[in-house]
């Protein structure tokens, strides 16, 4: 048995004024062929989940593609197009395939196509043969949509929220698709779907309402009423119409008992929809109470988020801590910007110098604009580290980073932006986390899992920005309405 493996991962967000290009997945990675499997032995992720079931059940894995474009706009369509000829050709010159993985993200969005998962599967198809199963993993904020339940397709999404189980998803789709090859199952999707749209900040699965759904689903499959039971609380910032909550369940060739199992588990979370409000913090408040509470506060930057598909340039956090006179606090503030030129400079100038520099807003050109100040530059790295938890073992690329002090502060300055999940965007600066006071962090839930073991408290703070936490606030155009929680229903 021979079964393909690829990777193809974007979450995209349509309210930033810029897009994703090709170079932005290269910062990260692109790997063809076998380097797809040399270079990822060490990372707990989906390829490698699937790459070790497949090896267990003495199937052999056909590398093809894989890559990680971050977060942030839409791809162009030249990225795309790209993107999808480079596993197109793969394909092409791979052994015939008796099956097919795919690890995407459910949200990749391109200039001109919404619905990026639905063309990768429609090009693969045109390549295979009709019959020829195709297992998905998919992440738990994936925008599901009828157009992706393609026959012979199925589909396995995140179990957890923070992301700390893409390794156990990639062997459960690897498994599900093992057994369709062998012709021990036949795998059908029933997917339900609800006008609600669930702030990042309150769908923790571990804890909170959203652990009564998840506590189900996973009833559902211990009983063996279905092979998988996925929900997805979507990415927020897709202004599309659609766009909602929605249950995906596979059963084993049983439509309706995959339907009615769907549906149970979207009118659970309909029942919650209220108790899924955040509770948040005012930036003021957060700065002030984080400065007075003993130990380290971490702060959730969430309006700002780069794991959201925001710039990671924006200076309000930094106007109000220089306000409110956190650079003459006796405890340090440690927080990240990105701002290529700004740690451009800063390498030019070199260790130990004074400079005076322009930050924030170089991306985000039309939120703000950017703050003069004078720092000393404390240290210049490349802005790579590895990850300890959700992407673990993964290689992060910052780019060029400077880290700059002024007074008390200390800002972490990349050239690139990337997933805020992990504390080594402080530690590879040489910023020690139990030395801190105040630390902010552009995620709005997710760095909690390696955060969390530091902080006496956590806010989260409701901060301007294209990944505003706040529901109520963001200005869809397009979203049909009415949806909760915009509108009472």
């Amino acid at each position: 048995m021979r079964i393909g493996l690829a990777q193809i991962i974007q979450e995209s967000n349509t309210f930033v004024p810029f897009t994703t290009n090709l170079d932005h997945f290269s910062a990260q990675y692109i790997r063809l062929g076998q380097t797809v499997l040399t270079e990822i032995r060490s990372v707990k992720i989906e390829l490698t989940g699937m790459k070790n079931i497949l090896e267990k059940n003495k199937v052999t894995p056909i590398p093809l593609l894989a890559t990680h474009g971050s977060c942030g706009g839409p791809l162009t369509r030249t990225c795309f197009d790209t993107l999808l000829r480079l596993l197109s050709q793969e394909i092409k010159s791979a052994p015939k395939l008796d099956g097919l993985l795919l690890a995407l993200h459910g949200s990749m969005v391109a200039e001109d196509q919404e619905d990026c998962e639905s063309e990768i599967l429609e090009t693969v198809r045109h390549l295979l043969p009709n019959r020829t199963p195709i297992g998905v993993s998919l992440d738990l904020h994936a925008h599901v949509t009828p157009r992706m339940l393609q026959p012979n397709v199925f589909f396995v999404g995140y179990g957890s929220y923070p992301h700390i189980d893409m390794y156990e998803t990639g062997e459960k789709t690897a498994q599900i698709l093992i057994d369709t090859v062998l012709g021990k199952i036949k795998p059908v999707m029933a997917l339900s779907k609800k006008p609600m749209i669930i702030s990042p900040v309150n769908s923790r699965t571990s804890e909170g309402p959203m652990s009564e759904i998840v506590t189900e689903a996973r009833r559902m499959e211990r009983s063996n009423e279905v092979l998988a039971a996925s929900y997805f609380m979507v990415q927020p910032w897709l202004d599309f119409k659609d766009l909602g909550f929605a249950s995906l369940v596979c059963t084993d060739g049983d439509i309706n008992k995959g339907q009615v199992q769907a549906n149970k588990l979207s009118d659970m979370t309909w029942r919650l929809r209220n108790a899924l409000m955040p509770s948040l913090t005012e930036l003021d408040d957060a700065i002030r109470d984080g400065l007075k509470v003993p130990g380290t506060v971490v702060v959730g930057d969430c309006g700002d988020a780069t794991s959201g598909g925001a710039g990671g340039d924006n200076i309000a956090v930094l106007r109000r801590l220089l306000e409110l006179n956190a650079d003459s606090h006796n405890g340090l503030t440690y927080l990240t910007l990105v701002d290529q030129s700004a740690a451009s400079l800063a390498e030019k100038h070199g260790v130990g110098s004074t400079i005076r520099v322009k930050l924030g807003h170089s991306l985000s050109h039309n939120d703000g604009v950017p703050l003069e100040v004078t720092a000393t530059v404390k240290t210049i790295t490349d802005g790579v580290f590895t990850m300890a938890a959700g992407l673990e073992g993964a290689e992060m690329n910052f780019g060029l980073t400077a880290l700059l002090a002024i007074g008390s502060i200390r800002i972490a300055v990349r050239s690139i932006g990337g997933l805020e999940w992990d504390t080594g965007q402080f530690t590879s600066v040489g910023l020690d986390l139990a030395h801190a006071k105040l630390v902010f962090v552009k995620s709005p839930s997710h760095f909690r899992a390696t955060f969390g073991p530091y902080a006496t408290e956590i806010f989260t703070a409701d901060t301007p920005g294209p990944t505003c936490v706040n529901i109520t606030k963001v200005d869809y155009k397009k979203l049909h309405r009415p949806t909760h929680p915009l509108d009472e229903i």
